[in-house]
């Protein structure tokens, strides 16, 4: 959903945003702009803003793509957007209401009451960035990528001074969150020589955060390491569906896998969540391989569950 919001101005995230809530709240598709005015202390949203906003949101889409086996589906998250004497009415495609509907049961969705406070659609984008990371508490990101989370990568102002960059987006955004939401950031600059490169956000909740330990990687890594080593064997099963289940298991421990690499930012609870997974995906591929290749010795596979 995070996604959703890139390249929109704060009016139409808070559009977005209130078109989601209240379909979560009550499955309706329309709300009077005086409420919608309400909700963001908003003094007055003309019509010829809503016109423009809406236009842009008519736009938006959401993917699911496969590069490696050449697949790809794009899709319309709306199928139309009216506005009449006040009156918003969106109709959504067919596949998106199911995935709002979900969100509201199964993920976090942004809390209005805190967002509704945002001066800047880069303290929205910033908050969102920050949360879809649970688990971290830093994140190291060149100041392109960052640039780019921002919607701002083709601003030469930007681009030429990093100093206009940090005191008219970064800065900003980090003190209405920091003033607003649960969130405590702050970041430290990466330089190579004099030049600013990139900024390690870190963050927090209040809450003391505890980073992984050495030997929570060196175990994390164990695991996705043996399933690496053995990884065309498991991948090349005739059965099918135990073909296609192993491959899904692959690419989990593959995005595990990342986290094991310097620099270290997952905390200690994810890396115990990660080991688990690692090792319920090594153990559930090696009983795959053992029933299909009777009598093949694979004892050595379990040598990563028991070293500590």
């Amino acid at each position: 959903m995070a996604k959703l919001s890139h390249g929109l101005t704060l009016n139409q995230m808070q559009l977005l945003a209130y078109a989601i809530y209240c379909t979560q709240k009550d499955g309706k598709t329309e709300f009077i702009k005086a409420d919608f005015e309400k909700k963001f202390g908003i003094e007055k949203y003309q019509t010829v803003h809503a016109k423009d906003d809406a236009r842009r949101l008519l736009d938006l889409k959401f993917s699911a793509e496969d590069l490696e086996n050449n697949y790809f589906e794009y899709w319309n998250v709306f199928q139309g957007i009216r506005y009449k004497e006040g009156l918003f009415s969106f109709k959504w495609s067919d596949d998106m209401v199911p995935h709002i509907l979900e969100l509201k049961v199964k993920y976090v969705a942004t809390d209005l009451m805190i967002t509704a406070h945002f001066k800047s659609g880069f303290s929205w984008t910033l908050y969102d960035y920050l949360r879809a990371h649970y688990g971290y508490w830093h994140k190291p990101v060149s100041k392109e990528a960052l640039m780019k989370l921002f919607g701002v990568e083709e601003r030469k102002t930007y681009q030429n001074n990093t100093g206009k960059f940090k005191s008219t987006v970064l800065d900003p955004a980090i003190k209405e969150i920091n003033e607003y939401t649960e969130l405590d950031v702050r970041y430290t600059e990466e330089k190579k020589g004099r030049s600013i490169v990139g900024f390690d956000l870190i963050w927090s909740s209040g809450k003391k955060i505890k980073s992984a330990t050495k030997r929570q990687i060196k175990e994390l890594k164990a695991n996705t390491d043996a399933i690496f080593n053995d990884m065309y064997d498991f991948i090349d099963l005739n059965n099918e569906k135990n073909r296609e289940r192993a491959i899904l298991l692959v690419r989990e421990s593959e995005h595990m896998r990342i986290h094991t690499e310097e620099p270290i930012c997952i905390t200690y609870e994810k890396a115990d969540e990660f080991i688990s997974k690692a090792n319920n995906n090594l153990r559930e591929l090696v009983n795959m391989l053992e029933k299909e290749k009777h009598g093949r010795d694979v004892s050595f596979y379990y040598n990563w569950l028991v070293e500590k």
